[in-house]
């Protein structure tokens, strides 16, 4: 599973989250067709992606205004547990976590690849609020 949590842009708490079971691609941006939909001048229309490798997740910037970790703009990045991206230079924050073999250790993630047997997630239907 990976959860977003759209930050508060001063207190750095989550004001909107989103949580994803089975999805290989999550898109991000201001058009209505993307996983999840941010309402910001500075956000593309479809900004970046996050794609599930076989056991970790990426970042893949494909937004004109940049996606940024610790102010440092990047093309493609693999997902840190608890990893804030932000869309745009003065954008919203998303912090992302991940669950299951995304969050082990290096060592422990080739252990459990080796001996977990890959199961289908169910659908999962992600919750969307509005905060008009």
């Amino acid at each position: 599973m990976i959860t977003l949590n759209l930050l508060h842009p001063i207190e750095s708490t989550p004001i909107q989250t989103w949580k994803f079971e089975s999805e290989s691609v999550l898109r991000i941006g201001r058009s209505g067709d993307n996983d999840v939909i941010l309402y910001s001048s500075v956000v593309s229309r479809y900004h970046v992606e996050l794609h599930r490798q076989s056991l970790y997740w990426e970042v893949v910037n494909i937004g004109a205004n940049g996606t940024y970790i610790n102010d440092q703009q990047i093309d493609k990045e693999r997902v840190q547990n608890g990893i804030i991206i932000r869309l745009a230079a003065t954008g919203p924050k998303i912090q992302i976590f991940v669950d299951g073999l995304e969050a082990l250790a290096p060592s422990q993630k080739e252990v459990s690849a080796k001996s977990i047997a890959p199961q289908k997630a169910p659908n999962s239907h992600p919750t969307f609020m509005s905060n008009k």
